[in-house]
C-alpha cells in the first residue's frame, strides 16, 4: 500500500550546475560554444566523407556512423541544458525525462557496439589485408551498424521497462542538469534494488561484450604488427588504429567510472562532472581526434577547400 500523502511525480525540476546567475551566463557561453563546435565537427566529417570518393570505404562509413551517434548523443541533453541556464524555472515533464533516458541510453550503448565493429574492421584490414574487400563488404557494414543500433536501443528499452515499474513521488527536484537513472531512482517510492541491479547488469553486459571484442581484435593487431620488421612499418600500421584506440579509451574510461556502480557510491556533483564529459566533451573530441590524426581526412579536407576556392 502506498502512503495517502504520497504524490506521483508528473514534472521534474532540474537544479542544474549552480544558482549563481553570473556563473550560469558564463557556463552558457562555454557550453554553447562547445555544442556548436560539436555540431560543426561531426557534420564536417559527414560532409567530407560524402564528398570525397576516396573515403567511400568501410572504415570511413563506420566513422560517419560514429559522427551521427555523437550528434545524437550530444543533442540528447545539451539543448535542454542550455535553455535551463537562461530560465528561472528548470522544469522537464515526466515524458520528456523518459525520452532523454531512452536516447541517452540508446545512443550511448550503440556507440560501444559501433566502436567494437570498428575494431573488427581494423583487425581484418591489418591481419588479413588481401581478404579485406571480400570480408568487409558494403552489405556487412550496413548489417553491423544495424546490429549496433538494435543492441544499443534494446538495452536502453530494457532499462526503461524496469524503471517504469517504479513509482516516483515527491520531492520532484533532482540535483542534475539532465535525467539520469541514478538520481531518478532516489525519487522512487518503491524498492528499486532489482531495477538498479538490472541496470548495472545490462550496462556491464554491453561494456564487457564490446570491450572483449575490442581487446581480442587489438590482441591480433598487436601480434601482426610485431611481426613487421621495420619500425617505420610498425608505426604506419599503428597510426591507422591510434585514433580509434584513443576514442575507445575515453568512452570506456568515462562510462565505466559513472555507470557500473551503485547509485549511492558517489556524489551528485561527481555525477554531473562525468555526465558533462560523456555527453558534451566526448562528442566534441571524437571528430577532433579523427580529423587531426588522420592524414586521409586532412588531405580530403584540403582538396575540398582548394576546389571551393577555385570555383570562387
Amino acid at each position: 500500500m502506498k502512503p495517502e500523502n504520497e504524490s506521483i511525480v508528473t514534472e521534474l525540476i532540474l537544479r542544474g550546475f549552480t544558482t549563481d546567475k553570473k556563473l550560469q551566463v558564463l557556463l552558457f557561453i562555454i557550453f554553447i560554444l562547445i555544442y556548436v563546435l560539436t555540431l560543426l565537427g561531426n557534420v564536417s566529417i559527414l560532409m567530407i566523407i560524402c564528398m570525397d570518393p576516396h573515403l567511400h570505404t568501410p572504415m570511413y562509413f563506420f566513422l560517419g556512423c560514429l559522427a551521427v551517434l555523437d550528434l545524437g548523443f550530444s543533442s540528447t541533453s545539451s539543448p535542454k541544458m542550455l535553455v535551463d541556464m537562461l530560465v528561472e524555472r528548470k522544469a522537464i515533464s515526466y515524458f520528456g525525462c523518459l525520452t532523454q533516458l531512452i536516447f541517452y541510453g540508446g545512443f550511448g550503448s550503440t556507440e560501444f557496439f559501433l566502436l567494437a565493429m570498428m575494431a573488427y574492421d581494423r583487425y581484418v584490414a591489418i591481419c588479413n589485408p588481401l581478404l579485406y574487400t571480400l570480408t568487409i563488404t558494403k552489405s556487412l557494414t550496413i548489417h553491423l551498424v544495424a546490429v549496433s543500433y538494435v543492441g544499443g536501443f534494446l538495452n536502453s528499452l530494457i532499462d526503461l521497462g524496469c524503471f517504469l515499474q517504479l513509482s516516483l513521488c515527491g520531492p520532484n527536484i533532482i540535483d542534475h542538469f539532465m535525467c539520469d537513472y541514478p538520481v531518478l531512482l532516489n525519487l522512487s517510492c518503491t524498492d528499486f534494488t532489482m531495477t538498479e541491479l538490472v541496470r548495472i547488469v545490462c550496462a556491464s553486459f554491453v561494456m564487457l561484450i564490446s570491450l572483449l571484442f575490442v581487446l581480442i581484435s587489438y590482441a591480433y593487431i598487436i601480434a601482426a604488427v610485431l611481426k613487421i620488421r621495420t619500425s617505420a612499418g610498425r608505426l604506419r600500421v599503428f597510426s591507422t588504429c591510434s585514433s580509434h584506440f584513443i576514442c575507445v579509451s575515453l568512452l570506456y574510461g568515462t562510462i565505466l567510472f559513472t555507470e557500473v556502480r551503485p547509485s549511492s557510491s558517489t556524489s551528485h556533483e561527481q555525477d554531473k562532472v562525468v555526465a558533462v564529459f560523456s555527453t558534451v566533451l566526448i562528442p566534441l573530441l571524437n571528430p577532433l581526434i579523427y580529423s587531426l590524426r588522420n592524414q586521409d581526412m586532412k588531405e580530403a579536407l584540403r582538396k575540398i577547400l582548394s576546389r571551393a576556392m577555385f570555383f570562387q
